[in-house]
C-alpha cells in the first residue's frame, strides 16, 4: 500500500507516520486484506487537529474519515476507530467485490463531465432587475474533470457512497441502464431517484 501522511500548517513526525501506517495496516489486514493507497491529512483547526483520512481500497472504492481532537494521536485514533467502523458494515460485500474483480476483467467504466461552479455573488438590492429577457450570466467554471459513472446496483451505489462520506453518487442502474441518483436526506435516510421507474410504470 502506498501511503503519504502529510500535515497542512503543523509538522508530521516520523513516530506519528509510523503510527499511521501500522495502524491502517492492522485495519485493512483485519477487515479488507490490502488497499491500492492510503492518504492521511492533518491540519490545526484552531485549536483543534484534524486528520483526514482517504483509503483507495479497489477500483472505484474510496473510503473517507475524519475527526477532530486536542492532538495528532487522538484526531487520528478516532477517524481510525470510524474508518474501521465503515469497513466492518460491509466487510462482506467488500470481499466479494474484489474476489470477482480478481477473477473477471472489469468492463470499462463510462466517463462523464464533472465541473465545480463558483456560488451565486450576492445579490446587490441597489441594482435594477434586468428585464431583457436575456438569462442571468452563467456560472463560472473554477474547474472541470472527468469522473467515472460506474454501472451499479442499488445497494452498491449506497455501500460505495457511505465508504466515501459523500452527501450524493449518480450511478447507471445495472438493471436496466438508466441513471440513477442515491442521496444522504436530511433525516438520515438514504434517496434514491430512478426515472426508469417512472417511464416505465413499475
Amino acid at each position: 500500500m502506498q501511503l503519504t501522511v502529510t500535515g497542512k500548517g503543523v509538522d508530521v513526525g516520523g513516530a506519528l507516520r509510523q503510527h499511521v501506517e501500522t495502524s491502517l495496516g492492522s485495519i485493512l489486514g483485519k477487515y479488507f486484506g490490502s488497499a491500492i493507497e492510503a492518504h492521511a491529512v492533518f491540519t490545526r483547526e484552531r485549536h483543534l487537529i484534524r486528520a483526514d483520512l482517504a483509503i483507495h481500497i479497489g477500483r472505484g472504492i474510496v473510503v473517507n474519515s475524519e475527526a477532530s481532537a486536542n492532538e495528532f494521536y487522538a484526531a487520528f485514533g478516532s477517524a481510525a476507530e470510524r474508518l474501521a467502523k465503515q469497513l466492518r458494515r460491509y466487510k462482506r460485500r467488500l470481499r466479494d467485490h474484489h474476489a470477482m474483480a480478481s477473477r473477471t476483467v472489469a468492463a470499462e467504466a463510462e466517463t462523464a463531465r464533472a465541473y465545480v461552479l463558483a456560488p451565486p455573488p450576492d445579490e446587490d438590492e441597489d441594482e435594477p432587475d434586468r428585464t431583457d429577457g436575456n438569462e442571468a450570466s452563467a456560472p463560472v467554471v473554477i474547474a472541470e474533470m472527468s469522473t467515472e459513472l460506474p454501472s451499479l446496483t442499488v445497494s452498491e451505489a449506497v455501500m460505495r457512497m457511505d465508504l466515501a462520506d459523500a452527501p450524493v453518487l449518480l450511478f447507471r442502474n445495472r438493471s436496466h441502464g438508466a441513471l440513477n441518483l442515491v442521496y444522504r436526506r436530511g433525516d438520515g435516510n438514504i434517496g434514491w431517484i430512478d426515472p426508469a421507474l417512472a417511464e416505465t410504470g413499475r
